[in-house]
């Protein structure tokens, strides 16, 4: 059985498992604790990069959220999460990547002000600008759709589905988007994205914990 290192609050993580839920694989969860245990030298063995997720199939370890879905893809390809036309493909591709170089560290700028940590003025509208473009961006290639592919929910919904909850969860107004609202809320009428939301009361003992870190 697949093994999957986790924590229930990482977004990454919660990528993988959205996966693994939909293509509905059986794996043994393995919650790391994220306030030491990634430093121990038995996760550090697993990944010398000390960060979570972490798949293990057979004694094959996959490090990388989005090396851990192509992997996943892979290997169980009904149902599919990501299509076979061109297009398509390079759609869920550029969807991925805006996520990862252009609306994290954002995201990471909007977190801090939101623990009320003390950000440069020029820094946040630097971030309000590239969310502003982000979200422009997905808005366009949503149009009227639920998903970024036409009739199919593809990982380039997971990737992104998750920052730009987030993002609604720590303040950032989604009212200037409805295409961007609307596909929210199709996402979250899918039962494997119920399962792996945080409760109310888990964001906040997060945000508490980031904030003692980041302090």
């Amino acid at each position: 059985m697949l093994q999957f290192y986790n924590n229930p609050m990482s977004n990454n993580a919660r990528r993988v498992w959205i996966a693994l839920l939909e293509k509905q694989i059986d794996f043994e969860p393995v919650e790391i604790k994220l306030d030491g245990d990634q430093f121990t030298p038995e996760f550090i063995e697993i990944n010398p990069f000390h960060h979570i997720p972490v798949l293990i199939d057979d004694g094959f370890k996959v490090i990388e959220s989005l090396a851990i879905l192509d992997y996943l893809e892979a290997k169980y390809p009904t149902p599919a999460l990501m299509p076979t036309d061109p297009q398509a493909i390079a759609t869920v591709r550029m969807i991925q990547l805006v996520n990862v170089n252009e609306l994290a560290p954002a995201i990471v700028t909007f977190m801090r002000h939101n623990l009320e940590i003390e950000v440069e003025a020029k820094k946040l509208e630097q971030a309000q600008k590239q969310v502003a473009t982000v979200m422009k961006f997905y808005s366009e290639k949503l149009g009227d759709k639920n998903y970024f592919v036409e009739g199919q929910f593809t990982l380039a919904d997971i990737v992104a589905g998750l920052s730009v909850y987030f993002l609604s969860k720590i303040g950032v107004s989604l009212a200037d988007y409805p295409s961007v609202q609307n596909w929210q809320t199709a996402l979250q009428e899918r039962e494997s994205w119920q399962q792996v939301q945080p409760t109310p009361e888990e964001f906040e003992m997060f945000k508490a914990k980031v904030k003692a870190i980041l302090s």
